[in-house]
């Protein structure tokens, strides 16, 4: 049974750790490479798509609230993952400027350090693109939908990442015409088994919904479509041919495939030879690009993550191709 005392431990656990709590279930934390832009340095492997770092709000609506206990997981898995949020679910509106408030609250101390840019910080104060990934699973959210209308009539884009389990919160975006600008579909196993043992899913039946959601993972015409591997050796770094059969019905824009990185909490589950090489990535990438007939566009020796292309969606590297290029001069 969960106890009082438990659950604030778990929420003084999160605040040392940087996490900002908005409602009663949201949360913003400043991402690493919002840091890394402030004092000069490189941006996310995200400016691909056009996301400047700095004036990314890196934010959940689900906090740890979640249908899987995958074994790379970075974050805490606290209560919330084995306790299903019970109460009433917060309005977008009533946590959207109140995570942007946090934000600023959390960046106040670069104003004063003189190696930050203070044209830049002015820009983060303002962010323009809302990663919905931060913590737990986004979809378990009932205000999805509204949450990234809210953010696109801010004139924001969105980044939605999601363990796909939930096929029909993906179609309602649709439905209700809240596509994401950005959609992300973590693919943690190229079968049944492996999905299982590298996942611990907490729902019965995840790997078919997550199939599901690559079935209609196509129909969403108004998303740059991404599906991300994240690898770990000695469980789902395997199989390059059952991953090609698996994108090949998504049919995203861009595939990556990423190390797993042995950070956080994952250092308890994992050693840290699990982690690939970026030769290990490059060379897993090699494979899969001729098995789906994508073309290796970049490389991020940084994050140890490479990135494939549909060649008939290259244009796609946005509109703000100008930003992706002057942020990641290693796009090819």
């Amino acid at each position: 049974m969960v106890t009082v005392r438990t659950y604030i431990d778990d929420v003084d656990r999160l605040r040392k750790s940087g996490y900002r709590i908005v409602g009663r279930h949201s949360a913003v934390k400043i991402c690493h490479w919002t840091k890394n832009v402030l004092r000069g340095g490189k941006h996310c492997y995200k400016s691909w798509y056009g996301v400047e770092s700095h004036r990314c709000l890196q934010m959940t609506p689900s906090l740890q609230y979640c249908n899987m206990m995958c074994i790379f997981c970075w974050r805490f898995h606290t209560i919330n993952r084995i306790a299903p949020y019970e109460g009433e679910w917060d309005y977008p509106e009533e946590i959207f400027d109140k995570l942007i408030l946090e934000q600023r609250q959390l960046l106040s101390g670069f104003k004063g350090n003189p190696a930050v840019d203070k044209k830049l910080f002015k820009e983060a104060l303002e962010p323009n693109n809302i990663a919905i990934s931060l913590d737990g699973e986004p979809t378990l959210y009932p205000y999805l939908a509204d949450l990234i209308k809210l953010a696109h009539n801010r004139g924001m884009t969105t980044f939605l990442v999601t363990n796909a389990t939930m096929p029909e919160k993906l179609k309602k975006l649709i439905d209700e015409d809240a596509q994401p600008t950005n959609l992300y579909i973590s693919l943690y196993g190229p079968d049944l088994e492996t999905h299982i043992r590298t996942c611990r899913p907490l729902i019965r039946n995840s790997w078919v919904r997550l199939n599901e959601s690559l079935r209609l993972m196509p129909s969403f015409d108004k998303s740059r479509k991404v599906i991300r591997l994240t690898l770990v050796k000695g469980y789902n770094m395997k199989d390059v041919e059952k991953y090609a059969e698996l994108i090949k019905i998504a049919r995203p824009d861009y595939v990556e495939c990423k190390a797993y990185m042995h950070v956080g909490e994952s250092q308890k589950r994992l050693p840290r030879e699990a982690m690939p090489s970026m030769n290990d990535i490059v060379d897993f990438s090699r494979k899969l690009s001729t098995l789906i007939n994508y073309k290796i566009v970049s490389n991020d020796v940084a994050s140890r993550v490479s990135l494939l292309a549909d060649e008939s969606s290259l244009y796609y590297l946005l509109d703000s191709d100008r930003i992706a290029r002057r942020n990641h001069p290693t796009l090819l």
